[in-house]
């Protein structure tokens, strides 16, 4: 995108980012010139350099970020968390409730505020503050904003230098160096700077930022660690740190560190001036500021920014009920996984990259656990490349989902938790990492339950407090990688994985030398070698039908009976997160329904995902994809024989569009010839992914029908489903109040080539004289459509008459119903003469217009060719159930529209219809002198008064 076309918004974030590094850089107020503003840089102080080195480096945002839209800074996005001091006594535990901090004493800081002088503070020496917090409290980001306040100059002014280092960068770095050498390799245009020279009482200027101090292998052991206070001598990384926070060397200098909860004794208590504890968002207004800084980021336009209001608000409601969220939010990392998803939700772009609901959980987890390892502890020399921590959560707490999902439960008691999560460790290595896994993350997954804003124990059989996942969709998720990783195995299938492992590349050699001496040997002995062959095939046999039961697995949790009738997936995930305002969605199972959960293992298989999970250190080979996408193809084909409701076909659309497989999406929709989403409130995703998945197909596929009927559609609905017209020959767009600008889409999608929709209902859409106006445009050029229905859309009179104009330039069309839009006499009798002058029309409906019975009579007389031999055909005229005496053929198909439709019309009108044709059927039937005549009469009777009382019924309800 160039700039010229970036939005107003945009481009003022775009020029105030410039102006800051401008600033920075050119510090000095005369510059008046690029010339000049270029010589100072030069001359610039490394300093400033620095400060605009740094931030720019700070400035860049994760990829994930870039999701939300629009350009903006870091500190536009920015909320203070709550940041507390605590004593050394009481630092250690995770403080993960409102109630838990309202109980303490302890102070709130600022930034500013961590390098205040303490009690123990000597003059002369740097303060060493420790800043510590649980996974997802918000630790790396405050550490970002406060880089960038320093360098804006606006925190931390008394520092004239600010030199950040990456703990996970030095634990990695082998060679030797000194301070000096170190900073400099990272910031060269610092090497040499007085400030890092040891002379005098320079470094009270300095502050070091240590990111992480966990990554790092620290020994303060005095005989394992020499003392150093030399910045020249050349020492490993970790010494030199540890130096540091002994105040041995560069003693006047500051040093934050950041670290886990788990790692707070890494760094002995007398080393430590002040102990900070990041608490997260600990009231529903942080909360509320966070997700306004991400959802109103968008593109300046008017709708987007009240929907993004109006999203806000809900959410807002929903955290004040202290719920099931609310306590989650208390992490500002659910807060970003709440706007994602929101952002997914509602806000999606057709132009915009294309995001997944699995895709925006795997991110997630790669923003939090992206190249964590699990320690085996201080000094430790064994090699970690292998704990991957997600790993180990999937092997852990992804255990415990999948066994929830199975068991249809979502709240785990005490005793279950320590059943799953680590119950089977024997060594001390073990019981250590289990240690620090229960310590730093546990809590970021499971969190106890909350019921009307209070913690309540949930009374098992030991009265032990319940747990749950901090989100719903997490549950599913983890359950999903569990299997998908393949750790659901059977006990035969791992042997023989371990067999095959074994004896599989030396099955290789061993044949290649058999092959050449198997002449000199007995064929008995030579068949005895060749079993080395077997077990890395009787693995493969086993894996495959493993892969094959993952697949029927997603099949039958796709199109559980019990579940078939429950909100679509994609408005469970909006309730879980905003709640439900009104009316309690009907529920047809007794359990929890896992919709997510065969939806998450297919995202899953998607190429970006499975490349995300590699970093966390879980792999999906490729030959489990396509053996898992071969089983679902078959699998998925078998269930879409039987009829399905639209609720279940919409889930199916988000598995195939989660997927990401044009492929699969084209094989499997091959088998379907009718869409029908009936009563699905359509969202821009929901059209975006119906659209999606039918530009998968070849452009010879067409659907037979495709029901939108009662789906809320609007405007910009209907452009993003544009794709997905090509591919219709029945559009049903019926109940979805499309107004007269609908009808411009309309006539262009009618005017498109490439589109052959051959029937367009558009009943019960406030169109008018002027939409109808403009959706007759496309009569001429069209030559698709046979079936055009305008029932209830406000044509009038004038719009009758405009339309017996223009279907004279139409010649394929068949069938038209303008019934129920107050049509009169006059421009019903035109209308029906250009149908009888038409070479194809051959039915008009008419019916529950204000027609007199003199005009009734007239419009069946008009619809039979004249007997003089005069021009015109025979039309069908359907404005009653009678035919002057006689009872009219269409009776039972009026009176279904009638019931179908009464529910959404205005009830007294439709009374007052039903009441004439009661008044026609007495008149007729009293005209016959037939008996069997006068019985069928009152059939008709009976059936016009069955659905007048269905219509009082509801209208007293």
């Amino acid at each position: 995108m160039t700039l010229l076309h970036r939005q107003p918004s945009q481009l003022l974030a775009v020029w105030r980012l410039k102006r800051r590094v401008e600033d920075l850089l050119c510090p000095a107020t005369g510059c008046q010139s690029r010339r000049s503003c270029s010589t100072l840089s030069e001359q610039a102080d490394p300093i400033e350099i620095h400060k605009r080195k740094l931030f720019l480096w700070f400035s860049h945002l994760p990829q994930e970020e870039k999701q939300f839209g629009g350009y903006f800074s870091p500190e536009s996005m920015h909320v203070d968390p709550l940041i507390l001091e605590r004593k050394a006594e009481e630092r250690t535990g995770m403080l993960s409730s409102l109630q838990q901090i309202q109980t303490l004493s302890c102070p709130s800081l600022t930034i500013e505020q961590l390098f205040d002088p303490t009690d123990s503070w000597t003059d002369g020496r740097g303060l060493n503050v420790l800043l510590y917090g649980a996974v997802g409290t918000g630790k790396s980001t405050v550490v970002r904003k406060l880089v960038l306040d320093w360098c804006s100059g606006t925190t931390l002014t008394q520092f004239k230098l600010l030199v950040p280092f990456s703990c996970e960068d030095l634990g990695h770095l082998s060679r030797v160096s000194s301070l000096r050498d170190l900073v400099s390799r990272k910031y060269l245009h610092l090497r040499k700077h007085p400030l890092l020279s040891g002379e005098g009482n320079q470094a009270k200027d300095v502050l070091f930022l240590f990111n992480g101090i966990e990554k790092m292998k620290l020994d303060f052991s005095i005989g394992s660690t020499e003392l150093c206070s030399d910045p020249n001598e050349a020492l490993s990384p970790g010494i030199l740190v540890v130096n540091l926070l002994r105040k041995y060397l560069l003693p006047e200098a500051s040093i934050m560190v950041t670290t886990r909860l788990s790692a707070l004794d890494r760094i002995p208590q007398k080393y430590v001036s002040r102990y900070a504890q990041i608490c997260g968002f600990n009231d529903p207004d942080r909360q509320r500021a966070y997700f306004a800084s991400r959802l109103l980021q968008q593109n300046g336009e008017a709708p987007f920014i009240q929907e993004a209001q109006a999203l806000i608000e809900l959410l807002y409601l929903n955290l004040q009920r202290e719920s099931q969220l609310a306590a989650a939010c208390f992490l500002p990392s659910y807060c970003w996984l709440t706007c994602a998803t929101l952002h997914f939700l509602h806000l999606t772009d057709a132009k915009a990259p294309i995001r997944t609901l699995t895709g925006i959980y795997t991110s997630f987890l790669r923003l939090n656990f992206g190249g964590e390892v699990l320690s085996t502890g201080a000094g430790s020399t064994v090699q970690e490349h292998n704990n991957s921590l997600m790993l180990y959560v999937v092997r852990t707490v992804g255990k415990l989902a999948f066994d929830g999902v199975r068991y249809k439960r979502t709240s785990f008691s005490e005793t279950e938790l320590e059943q799953w999560i680590g119950g089977k460790t024997k060594t001390d290595e073990e019981l250590h990492q289990l240690a620090m896994f229960r310590t730093d993350v546990v809590d970021f997954f499971l969190a106890p339950c909350v019921e009307s804003g209070k913690h309540v124990q949930q009374l098992g059989e030991n009265d032990e407090r319940r747990y749950v996942f901090a989100v719903p969709a997490m549950q599913e998720y983890l359950a999903a990688l569990y299997v998908v990783l393949g750790e659901n195995k059977s006990a035969l299938e791992k042997l023989t994985k371990q067999v095959s492992a074994v004896i599989g590349p030396a099955s290789e050699d061993v044949s290649a030398l058999f092959n050449i001496i198997s002449k000199f040997i007995p064929i008995r002995i030579f068949a005895v070698f060749n079993l080395l062959k077997l077990f890395p095939k009787f693995y493969e046999k086993i894996s495959s039908l493993n892969k094959s039961s993952i697949a029927k697995t997603m099949a039958a949790e796709m199109f559980r009976t019990e579940d078939s009738h429950n909100e679509d997936v994609l408005d469970q995930v909006e309730q879980s997160l905003l709640g439900v305002h009104g009316p309690q969605p009907k529920q047809y199972s007794d359990g929890q329904p896992f919709e997510l959960y065969p939806i998450f293992m297919g995202g899953l298989l998607h190429y970006s995902n499975r490349m995300l999970l590699h970093q966390l250190g879980c792999s999906i080979q490729s030959t489990t994809v396509a053996q898992i996408t071969s089983a679902l193809r078959k699998y998925l084909v078998r269930e879409l024989s039987k009829p399905q409701p639209p609720e279940e076909l919409m889930d199916l659309l988000v598995l195939l569009y989660e997927f990401q497989n044009p492929r699969l999406a084209a094989e499997v929709l091959a088998s379907i010839r009718t869409i029908r989403l009936t009563n699905i409130r359509m969202t821009s995703l929901k059209c975006f992914v119906l659209s999606f998945v039918l530009s998968c197909t070849p452009a010879s596929y067409h659907l037979e029908e495709l029901d939108l009927s009662s789906c809320l559609l609007t405007d910009g609905m209907l452009q993003m489903l544009r794709p997905a017209f090509r591919h219709t020959h029945k559009l049903n767009l019926q109940f979805n109040s499309l107004g007269p600008d609908s009808c411009i889409l309309l006539r262009d999608l009618l005017l498109d080539t490439k589109i052959s929709i051959r029937s367009l209902q558009l009943c019960d859409n406030p169109l008018l004289e002027s939409g109808a106006c403009s959706l007759l445009e496309a009569l001429p050029e069209n030559q698709s459509l046979t079936h055009l229905s305008l029932m209830h859309t406000g044509l009038g009179d004038k719009g009758a008459m405009k339309l017996a104009e223009r279907i004279k330039q139409h010649t394929g069309l068949q069938e038209l119903n303008v019934a129920y839009n107050n049509i009169g006499d006059n421009a019903a009798l035109a209308l029906v003469d250009a149908c009888r002058e038409h070479p194809s029309i051959h039915t008009v409906h008419l019916y529950l217009n204000p027609l007199s019975d003199v005009g009734k009579q007239s419009l069946y007389a008009r619809g039979v060719p004249r007997s003089d031999g005069g021009s015109g055909r025979r039309v069908r005229v359907l404005a009653s159930v009678t035919e002057g005496s006689d009872i009219s053929e269409d009776w039972h198909p009026i009176l279904s529209v009638i019931r179908d439709n009464a529910s959404s019309w205005e009830r007294e009108r439709v009374k007052q219809q039903l009441q004439v044709f009661l008044k026609d059927l007495e008149w007729g039937r009293q005209q016959q002198q037939n008996l069997w005549k006068r019985l069928h009469y009152r059939r008709v009777e009976k059936g016009v008064r069955q659905t007048l009382r269905l219509l009082e019924k509801d209208t007293s309800a």
